[in-house]
């Protein structure tokens, strides 16, 4: 880890020369290294102290410290990871997976006693995930844990428990020891895409020693329990009420499973004591204490793996206004217990309605990624050339939606006909951002995609059976009731400090 000479900022990060405003075609999508970047899990709680500290010289070099360090995977696989929502899902938003393996590396043996580890070899499950969805603009950040139990296909393997993705990715593959947790990482990233219907863009993991020293730089984090609850497999003690944990007991609070009424409510545990680290972070105590901030990030530096493209620079310059009551936690709704391969199983609702929940975060229309909101200085509805293709099936659809557009004002017309879809999508070429926002204004709701196989400066409209006609918002799916055995999610806030069971 370099102190002394740190990583040199570049000219546009430096706050020495100022920070001039974004223009539109900055926010242009760049592929795998997108600016979409989000904190992430258990990490997410250190480098919040970067963040909440960006406009300063000191955040800066922070930041600095924990890019130079971390550790890095090349984890994100070039086929099998793909968005509803169109190709990069427009580049307008972003969708991380973080991970928390089970991995017992860097304990003691008294540590894995203390700790409650059991067998340090060979454990490469991973204990815990959640996606995080990340919009447009950085106003928030959305985390869906994605419990270990649940039954899902995995590409090549048929169905089985997620959290044994990533370990048959990584005995599958041959080479190094790096080039098998990329493996790992890979076939876990293309089981969640294709389960969730999302492109991940980020990837993000965590050991136990990592977790168990967080938790203690923190100072500890405050937990309600609504009653008391016992775990001999975990080591999990606590009372009833609220109390502060940390370091060791966290560990335990956070991979309870016995004891509980079922393994979502670890999942909550989970959920709370991440939000609980965000509170601590964003307080006034630790802001005013660099010696704990540098300890943060000097730990995330070392435990921490994040994908090759996860620049933390950007991470830092996007989340800096982010407060803990901009950030939601929940659970996969509609999961039920089930038996499969001999053992209990979460089986997931139908894969629509799965991709429809998915779809919908951060937004009031599911499946529908913001669209760019400022057209350039001048341009008028006329400059603008739109190809209306008919995806819903409605006989004529296109050609009535082309009339439309063209009075009002639109160069438009019909495109016959696409495949049939669901969804009514606006696609542009990249440096078209500004026209498409035109005619996604003509169609609330509608996604928004970025298609470089179209002509510059057309803009095209797919048009789905959500559609109901120019100047009026598309439908959003609804999802089917979960059935009487099921669990339902509850969304909660990082400020929600309520008791749990």
């Amino acid at each position: 880890m370099i102190e002394d000479e740190p990583r040199p900022l570049p000219a546009r990060l430096d706050p020495r020369l100022g920070r001039p405003a974004p223009q539109a075609d900055e926010r242009a999508p760049r592929g795998r290294g997108t600016r979409r970047a989000v904190v992430v899990a258990r990490a997410l709680a250190a480098l919040m102290s970067v963040v909440v500290l960006a406009g300063s010289g000191w955040g800066w070099y922070l930041t600095g410290i924990a890019e130079a360090s971390l550790n890095r995977t090349d984890a994100i696989p070039t086929d099998g990871n793909s968005d509803v929502n169109g190709r990069d899902h427009a580049g307008s938003e972003m969708n991380l997976l973080l991970v928390g393996m089970d991995s017992r590396t860097g304990l003691t043996r008294e540590q894995q006693a203390e700790f409650s580890t059991g067998d340090p070899d060979d454990v490469l499950n991973t204990d815990s995930m959640m996606l995080v969805h990340v919009p447009a603009d950085g106003s928030g950040a959305s985390f869906v844990s994605l419990p270990r139990d649940t039954y899902v296909p995995i590409p090549g393997h048929g169905q089985a428990k997620l959290n044994s993705a990533y370990v048959r990715g990584y005995n599958e593959a041959e080479g190094s020891e790096g080039q098998k947790d990329a493996a790992g990482a890979g076939l876990l990233i293309k089981t969640v895409s294709q389960f969730t219907g999302l492109q991940i863009d980020h990837f993000a993991k965590l050991d136990l020693l990592g977790f168990v020293n967080l938790s203690t730089i923190v100072g500890g984090v405050e937990v309600n329990l609504c009653e008391a609850t016992r775990d001999s497999y975990s080591g999990a003690d606590f009372e009833a009420g609220v109390q502060t944990i940390s370091g060791g007991d966290a560990l335990k609070f956070v991979r309870q499973r016995h004891g509980l009424d079922s393994d979502l409510d670890r999942v909550v545990r989970q959920q709370v004591y991440l939000a609980g680290m965000l509170r601590n972070i964003l307080s006034s105590d630790l802001l005013l204490d660099p010696g704990k901030q540098k300890a943060l990030v000097e730990q995330v530096g070392s435990s921490v793996t994040l994908d090759a493209g996860l620049d933390v620079y950007d991470l830092a310059a996007q989340m800096q206004g982010v407060q803990p009551g901009d950030i939601t936690f929940q659970t996969i709704p509609g999961l039920t217990d089930r038996k499969a391969d001999g053992a209990d199983v979460l089986q997931p609702p139908a894969p629509d309605v799965v991709r429809a929940f998915f779809g919908d975060l951060g937004s009031g229309a599911a499946s529908a990624p913001a669209a760019p909101t400022t057209p350039a200085p001048g341009l008028d509805p006329e400059d603008v050339t739109v190809a209306v293709q008919n995806g819903s099936g409605v006989s004529g659809a296109a050609a009535t939606a082309a009339t439309a557009l063209t009075a009002a004002g639109f160069a438009a017309s019909s495109d016959g006909n696409a495949t049939r879809t669901a969804t009514t999508t606006v696609s542009h070429p990249t440096g078209d951002e500004a026209g498409a926002a035109l005619v996604a204004a003509q169609v609330p709701g509608a996604a928004v995609a970025v298609d470089d196989a179209l002509p510059a400066g057309t803009v095209q409209l797919v048009i789905g059976t959500d559609y109901n006609g120019i100047g009026t918002p598309v439908t959003a799916p609804v999802a089917a009731p979960p059935s009487d055995d099921s669990y339902a999610t509850v969304e909660r806030t990082a400020t929600d400090a309520s008791c749990i069971y």
